[in-house]
């Protein structure tokens, strides 16, 4: 057995995109519109080589109203190179860091529509460093 993916529902495609592909920096693999079901699927991967697994983005093209967060779905976690660096670009587009990586490891932030995002620093923490190190929690992740 091996992990294919993961499906989210978005609202609106071209947010979904920015966040998840210019932001975080992860590639759209393919797209395939199904106009008879009135849906469009994108599926997303890292690009790293070895990393099978995908995020599939599910864009109903009739949805008009934000979907609500299911108690089921936890988050999404993706390892990053630094860790402050992701913040800080993440956060200059107007992302709102939700859990901060006050102990240079782990931070929480939430796509436009709402999907938890855990980012991880991959390999060792970084040393603890302001803004980061003295910021609040903000919202829920």
């Amino acid at each position: 057995m091996r992990f294919l993916h993961s499906m989210v529902r978005v609202r609106d495609l071209d947010a979904a995109l920015r966040f998840f592909c210019a932001l975080l920096g992860l590639v759209e693999l393919r797209r395939a519109d199904y106009p008879e079901g009135r849906f469009t699927l994108v599926f997303l991967s890292t690009g790293t080589a070895g990393d099978s697994a995908q995020i599939e983005l599910t864009y109903n093209w009739d949805q008009a109203e934000p979907y609500s967060e299911g108690r089921s779905f936890g988050h999404l976690a993706f390892a990053v190179p630094d860790i402050y660096a992701t913040c800080a670009r993440l956060a200059a587009a107007g992302v709102e860091i939700n859990r901060p990586p006050r102990d240079g490891r782990m931070a929480f932030v939430r796509s436009p529509d709402g999907i938890s995002v855990e980012l991880l620093q991959d390999g060792p923490p970084l040393p603890r460093a302001e803004p980061w190190a003295s910021a609040p929690n903000r919202g829920s992740w």
